[in-house]
């Protein structure tokens, strides 16, 4: 299937999301430099939403009242048709419901919408679920948007830092080999305020953060342009990448993989946000460009 995607630009930005997944395809500033990761061998995807699950459950099988779903790795949002129910030059608004599909891996009635709108040069998102069902349900949330590592293909790599606003001498958390989150924690790798990034920093996949005091980080190098993340609604934060892509994701979360020796109900599971029949709960968080 084909998708056109939808395009917005205010003259400062410039962006296209596919209605697969609601995912930002592509985001460029008003001097037309594109700053998300574009795709390739090494990561396929660009931006995508994470629903019903933040990473992994043990065996891929989300447990409901004791009965076994299957749902694989940050659930089945990112692979789903989004309806564009509204659209304009500057912002978009897209609609996700329950299908057959849906309720055989997670077995809840829900709407999920995604409201993109240009703000200047910065990009919001408004990300809302609603319990359109009978029973109460958990479930995590995750954006997961991928930028171009390095910025400038003239600066290195390895000159490129995440800024927080705050120090953040935390200890981190990792995956194990099975996506699962580890019990141990690990120092933190941000000195200061400042994380450093390098292609080693990765070796042991994500690096999560799940006592954060920001909720915004600057992406940036040397004389170049930067990025400027915000997430006031989720409270965890996950740095990603993989070798040999040029990327580097920042990935704010409500929710995460599930720990090591994780067995039961799934809404026993840590980190995740509730919504009895009727609620609905909204998570903001904005993409700020400066051009160099």
């Amino acid at each position: 299937m084909v998708m056109v995607s939808s395009i917005l630009d205010n003259g400062s930005l410039r962006v296209a999301i596919n209605p697969v997944g609601a995912e930002l395809q592509s985001l460029t500033d008003r001097k037309g430099r594109e700053y998300l990761w574009q795709g390739g061998e090494a990561w396929p995807r660009r931006a995508p939403i994470l629903f019903p699950i933040v990473g992994r459950m043990p065996h891929d099988e989300l447990v409901v009242d004791g009965r076994s779903y299957r749902i694989h790795q940050h659930g089945f949002a990112r692979d789903m048709v989004f309806a564009i129910t509204e659209e304009s030059i500057t912002g978009a608004l897209f609609t996700l419901r329950d299908t057959a599909e849906s309720l055989a891996q997670f077995p809840f009635p829900f709407t999920l919408t995604v409201r993109y709108a240009l703000e200047g040069e910065r990009l919001g998102v408004l990300t809302t679920v609603t319990n359109t069902g009978t029973e109460a349900f958990s479930a995590s949330l995750g954006e997961h948007p991928g930028f171009a590592w390095p910025l400038v293909d003239s600066i290195p790599r390895n000159w490129h830092s995440l800024e927080f606003p705050h120090d953040e001498a935390e200890p981190i958390r990792r995956v194990d080999a099975h996506g699962l989150l580890r019990d141990e924690t690990f120092p933190t790798p941000v000195s200061g305020r400042t994380l450093s990034l390098n292609e080693e920093l990765f070796d042991d996949d994500a690096v999560i953060f799940d006592k954060l005091r920001s909720r915004s980080v600057r992406y940036s190098a040397p004389d170049g342009p930067s990025v400027t993340v915000d997430f006031d609604d989720f409270p965890f934060l996950g740095v990603w990448s993989r070798k040999p892509g040029d990327f580097i994701c920042i990935e704010p979360w409500f929710g995460m993989a599930a720990p090591e020796g994780f067995s039961g109900d799934y809404a026993a599971k840590p980190g995740q946000f509730s919504l009895a029949p009727g609620d609905v709960l909204s998570f903001a968080h904005g993409i700020t460009l400066s051009p160099a």
